[in-house]
């Protein structure tokens, strides 16, 4: 369903008339009126998924945004094929997205506040975790040091890339690491979880933040709820993987409605900024 949320989406962008589906309230709207709240659905809240760049503009400073490593793009060292080759996927994702990986990253200011950003783009393979991803996170809080300036990482993701294997897992110790030294040069680091925010992903940098926040209703965890269960053996709580219940019980810090996260983190940054001083 979200994948037609995505293909609707983009054509509404040339027609501007295109009606849509909510999934969670089930009302019809035009784009637009969705597209005015941040791609948030006017009638019950839900936030859609959104692109990467739509990300960025909604949280950053206007025109304050500069894209880095945009070259960097996968490679296949396992020659890795299952119902396509990797290579394909990759050619697909690429026209599909018009971008090299499933993460944008760069410098940027929120509030004034000099920032370093990644932010991850579900619509390119799942938001999936690959070296090149890991690389431009790492690459991120290398300048955030540089700088000596915070860092602020958004996931949609359904966890580590299984075309690439142990070259994917070993992002998740690769980045931790990195996010260690940010810590402690005294550097904050924010994490947003968005829908979806998986595997590999939620068990590595996604859970390290200084400040942990998440989007209202946002899928949050490790396996899918099938999977748990048939390992636990026993029914799981209502929502247990949703940010509200993630929330209730000590695993984040707050939720943050879209069109408030602007502000949210600018109001952070001032309070970093005066700690340092």
């Amino acid at each position: 369903m979200f994948g037609n949320f995505f293909k609707k989406t983009e054509t509404a962008k040339e027609t501007r008339n295109e009606w849509i589906k909510c999934p969670k309230c089930t009302s019809l709207m035009y784009y637009k009126e969705v597209e005015v709240k941040q791609n948030v659905c006017p009638k019950c809240n839900h936030h859609f998924r959104i692109s990467a760049q739509k990300r960025i503009d909604s949280i950053v400073d206007e025109g304050s945004f500069v894209e880095f490593d945009m070259t960097l793009a996968p490679v296949d060292p396992l020659k890795f094929s299952d119902k396509k080759s990797y290579k394909k996927r990759i050619e697909e994702a690429k026209a599909k997205t018009g971008k090299t990986s499933s993460v944008m990253s760069g410098s940027c200011t929120i509030g004034g506040a000099d920032v370093e950003i990644a932010v991850f783009d579900f619509s390119f393979m799942g938001g999936s975790l690959g070296s090149v991803e890991g690389e431009k996170i790492v690459r991120g809080i290398t300048r955030a040091m540089e700088k000596e300036c915070g860092f602020i990482i958004v996931s949609a993701s359904g966890g580590a890339r299984m075309q690439e294997s142990t070259y994917s897992l070993l992002q998740m110790s690769k980045t931790s690491a990195a996010l260690n030294r940010l810590h402690q040069k005294g550097l904050p680091f924010i994490s947003i979880l968005t829908d979806p925010t998986m595997g590999g992903v939620s068990a590595s940098f996604a859970m390290l933040g200084d400040i942990i926040m998440a989007e209202p209703d946002a899928l949050i965890g490790f396996a899918g709820q099938r999977v748990i269960k048939q390992t636990v053996g026993v029914d799981l709580p209502e929502g247990f993987q949703r940010a509200e219940f993630l929330l209730d019980h000590g695993l984040i810090d707050m939720i943050v409605d879209r069109g408030e996260i602007h502000q949210t983190l600018a109001d952070l940054f001032k309070l970093f900024n005066k700690k340092a001083s």
